[in-house]
């Protein structure tokens, strides 16, 4: 029988003390708190240029835009979850988590950049989380490792439009505010490693 290695739990407290402190960032989910590997440089430029763009599209409208270091707080019945999108959008007012100066809680709209290791969690027990926050209306997923773009969009109560793209020539439209973006420009000076031909079967 193999025993089970018991992780240590942590208060939020804890959590953000230790945050404050810390040199690298972590999330937090059910007590535990998650270091944050570094990205890639594909996963860097992408988002980089998905918050340039977005910044630009948005220019003198009622909105924020934020890039990696902001934290997110994910309050639900039983938890609360801290993370740190790849890039968010925030509409004004922007909404703190009370008694904090440092951690927002009304995105409109976020994205990852997928990588190995967490596009499963991005896709799912992520996406479920954020799905809970009531301003949250789209969500964008960008593959670093070819050119593939999901797009998912708020269209009622519990109900969620999904789009997936695979063309440079595509301008991906966002639907919570008045920004389209060329998905040639998130991938602008990337380079995707080819895929390796099939192997015939004998």
């Amino acid at each position: 029988m193999i025993a089970q290695i018991k992780r240590k739990q942590y208060t939020i407290d804890e959590y953000l003390e230790l945050e404050i402190a810390s040199e690298i960032r972590s999330e937090y989910c059910d007590g535990e708190i998650i270091p944050m590997t570094g990205g890639t440089p594909n996963h860097n430029d992408i988002a980089g240029h998905l918050y340039i763009l977005l910044k630009s599209a948005l220019k003198g409208k009622d909105y924020r835009t934020f890039f990696a270091d902001q934290r997110l707080c994910i309050p639900s019945v039983s938890l609360y979850t801290y993370t740190y999108p790849d890039v968010m959008v925030i509409e004004k007012p922007l909404q703190l988590q009370t008694g904090r100066t440092d951690t927002v809680v009304n995105p409109c709209f976020m994205a990852e950049v997928l990588s190995k290791s967490t596009r499963d969690y991005d896709r799912g027990d992520k996406f479920a989380a954020y799905r809970s926050i009531e301003s949250f209306r789209e969500y964008v997923l960008i593959d670093q490792y070819s050119i593939h773009v999901e797009h998912y969009v708020k269209t009622a109560a519990n109900q969620w439009l999904f789009s997936e793209y695979d063309d440079l020539n595509i301008v991906l439209p966002m639907s919570t505010f008045e920004a389209q973006i060329p998905i040639a420009d998130l991938y602008e000076n990337i380079e995707i490693d080819p895929i390796s031909p099939p192997k015939e079967q004998k």
